[in-house]
């Protein structure tokens, strides 16, 4: 267990790469057989994997995640984000590209209107819940071949789908849900913040001193999201301006019950 939780805790998502660095096919294959172990309900596995190593192909699709970049900071100006030159450097991109078809293989319902719907909204949490295990895997997989990646969910935008779709050929039904650059870290991997454990397990029924209320996440989006997303820190409350960036809820991010304070 403990050697599990060490390369759980080794995963980070990293967005400065080493130029001129080389990962084997064997290694890639290893890494998607990962993803290929992954859940999916009704053991559907709707995904494929297309690993691009091509240098020139990296290049293509980093231009297409730089227009994705300008577009959202048009559109979404106050969202804090990397530009994505540095997929320039990875040694590998895999895109992870989800089959939406496969929906119908989860419970469907025609008693009535309402129980459509449910069953059908729940379909696609199940076939998004499969995709996301699938990512994890391949970047577990990355950490324990000693290489570091990040997941980028802006390819399930229409418009960066519809760019990938051109570039690397999938058929129209499949739709780009994860884009994993695999590569080799231009400098240290620091840590993240992390929530404490203790404020988010609950033992056999749900504990109400832990819930957040809307104004701590509203707080979250406002004042702590662009820097929790980068800083190398798994402690809030060691940011030198952690009064300042947590303001009352200070307590709250720290401790295991949500506390003003």
């Amino acid at each position: 267990m403990n050697s599990f939780l060490g390369l759980a805790r080794m995963r980070r998502s990293v967005r400065e790469f080493e130029s001129g660095r080389l990962v084997s096919r064997e290694d890639l294959l290893a890494i998607c057989e990962a993803g290929r172990w992954a859940p999916s309900g009704a053991n559907t596995q709707p995904w494929h994997f297309v690993v691009v190593d091509d240098p020139a192909l990296i290049a293509k699709v980093t231009q297409v995640f730089v227009r994705q970049t300008e577009r959202l900071d048009a559109n979404v100006p106050k969202f804090p984000h990397v530009h994505k030159k540095f997929l320039a450097n990875t040694m590998a991109i895999i895109v992870v590209c989800g089959d939406p078809r496969y929906q119908a293989a989860y419970p469907q319902s025609e008693a009535s209107a309402e129980l459509k719907r449910e069953y059908a909204e729940n379909s696609l949490r199940i076939w998004l819940v499969g995709l996301g295990a699938a990512v994890q895997n391949i970047q577990l997989a990355v950490a324990a071949a000693g290489l570091t990646s990040s997941w980028l969910s802006g390819g399930g935008e229409d418009t960066t789908n519809r760019d990938l779709q051109k570039l690397l050929g999938y058929p129209d039904c499949l739709r780009a849900v994860g884009t994993i650059p695999v590569g080799v870290p231009e400098k240290g991997i620091a840590s993240r913040y992390r929530r404490p454990l203790g404020q988010m397990v609950h033992w056999n029924k749900y504990e109400p001193e832990k819930f957040r209320p809307d104004e701590m996440v509203d707080h979250y989006v406002k004042e702590v999201r662009q820097f929790a997303m980068y800083r190398g820190e798994e402690n809030v409350s060691k940011w030198d301006d952690a009064d300042k960036r947590l303001g009352e809820w200070r307590k709250a991010f720290t401790s295991e019950t949500i506390e003003r304070g």
